[in-house]
């Protein structure tokens, strides 16, 4: 693949040295960070180039890309050859979802799927192209670090991820998981987006007995953070959340590695940096994310309110769950949100209904919300499940029509608003099929 890079730069430099350039990214963190190093990486060279953030790709966005520009898609494409091929100038993409067709001629591109090897994220590509254009982009590691967290990679690193994080500035510690490390951990345990723990999250008053009775105090006038809590006050802290996630994981799954980074002078949590991003895109302010990853200090005011309306948002949303439409079988949870949950949060809610101890591993969660004349469409897998939910929503929407994208485990889909009933009806067909079988 590393070879492959080197071709696809070469190839990149030549057919570019005269033309304006289109960036397209995704609006996640992952491709935020492949915007902010591609940025970086195309002002070094002196190109004239823009950049277009979108929530995914569709015909209607495809035709509307100018056709006299060269063509860069970053962190997606990988899925929309059938649209891509139709346009009539060169395209090159760095990708790492499924690829579902074959590549047609007008298309450069470089996906970890094409050469059986280790799962890297868009923004590590990005960083791999940017460094094979020149050494001096080394100083973007920290950018694609950032989006390995942002896609949930960072578990179980490879060679070549370890040594984009070896080329970063990234401290790797050892801790518990949840986000950020470094502030007061009942802030932490209260807005949650990785744990959901019943009569904790979302509530002050539950942190604060929650900890009071595991014999965690403050420190001066503030609870301790994540990395400064001592083995015992861990271990505490470890065997409680167990205890709520009974059903889905076992206590060695809490601790990992906490990545932090010096961001704006201060030593930050990247789960953290990489959840303010998430809000800010999912807030319709994607330029404000791109700024605030390259620390221009007027996007961090900005970005600091963003998250704070996100983050109660979410609990809000949280909170109204029980008051919702659902499907249920002992495999599945259908989740129809409609217009009571905002599209660009429906995706958080699933996960952390994902990682609830109410649910069995192998189980499938799928939430929808309404988006316009669409329905947003969020699927997650409970625990460690072998079925890959993202070919399970491809299946539906393949009869009903849409557009899919994600994983195995985490996957999303945009169907039209009249194919609703279509949808579920179909969907929960596929799923006591599909799901009966493993």
């Amino acid at each position: 693949m590393l070879n492959s890079i080197k071709e696809f730069t070469k190839k990149f430099l030549e057919k570019t040295a005269n033309k304006q350039i289109q960036i397209v990214s995704h609006n996640d963190t992952d491709g935020i960070t492949s915007a902010a190093i591609i940025t970086k990486t195309l002002q070094r060279l002196g190109k004239d180039f823009s950049i277009k953030i979108v929530k995914g790709l569709d015909e209607k966005i495809i035709s509307s890309l100018p056709q006299n520009k060269s063509l860069l898609f970053l962190d997606l494409a990988s899925n929309s050859f059938n649209y891509l091929e139709k346009l009539k100038t060169e395209i090159f993409i760095l990708d790492h979802h499924e690829i579902t067709s074959e590549i047609p001629n007008n298309i450069e591109i470089v996906n970890p799927h094409l050469f059986n090897e280790e799962e890297i994220s868009g923004a590590g590509l990005t960083y791999l192209f940017a460094k094979s254009i020149s050494e001096e982009n080394k100083d973007l590691a920290d950018y694609a670090v950032m989006g390995m967290v942002g896609d949930l990679l960072e578990k179980n690193p490879g060679k070549i991820l370890n040594e984009i994080i070896n080329d970063s500035k990234v401290v790797v510690k050892k801790g518990i998981i949840m986000y950020p490390a470094t502030r007061p951990i009942n802030k932490v345990l209260e807005y949650s987006s990785d744990i959901y723990i019943p009569g904790v999250t979302g509530s002050f008053i539950g942190t604060s007995n929650f900890l009071r009775e595991l014999g965690i105090t403050k420190k001066g006038n503030q609870y301790k953070s994540i990395i400064e809590l001592s083995e015992e006050e861990t271990s505490k802290l470890i065997t409680a959340i167990s205890l709520q996630r009974a059903d889905n994981g076992k206590q060695s799954e809490l601790i990992g590695n906490i990545y932090l980074v010096n961001f704006f002078n201060n030593l930050e949590d990247i789960r953290q940096i990489s959840a303010t991003i998430n809000a800010c895109s999912r807030s319709g302010e994607s330029g404000t994310a791109i700024a605030y990853c390259l620390q221009n200090k007027n996007a961090k005011e900005r970005v600091d309110k963003i998250y704070t309306t996100h983050k109660q948002a979410i609990v809000k949303a949280l909170n109204s769950v029980s008051t919702l439409k659902k499907i249920e079988d002992k495999n599945y949870l259908i989740l129809n949100a409609e217009d009571k949950i905002k599209d660009t949060i429906i995706g958080t809610v699933a996960s952390i209904i994902s990682n609830s101890r109410e649910y069995k591993e192998g189980k499938a969660i799928i939430a929808m919300a309404y988006n316009e004349d669409k329905i947003k469409i969020s699927a997650r897998m409970v625990g460690k499940s072998r079925k890959n939910i993202r070919e399970l929503l491809n299946s539906v929407v393949e009869i009903i029509g849409g557009e899919v994208g994600g994983h195995h485990a985490a996957a999303g889909a945009l169907i039209e608003k009249q194919k609703e009933q279509e949808f579920i009806d179909e969907l929960k067909r596929k799923l006591e099929v599909e799901l009966v079988k493993i």
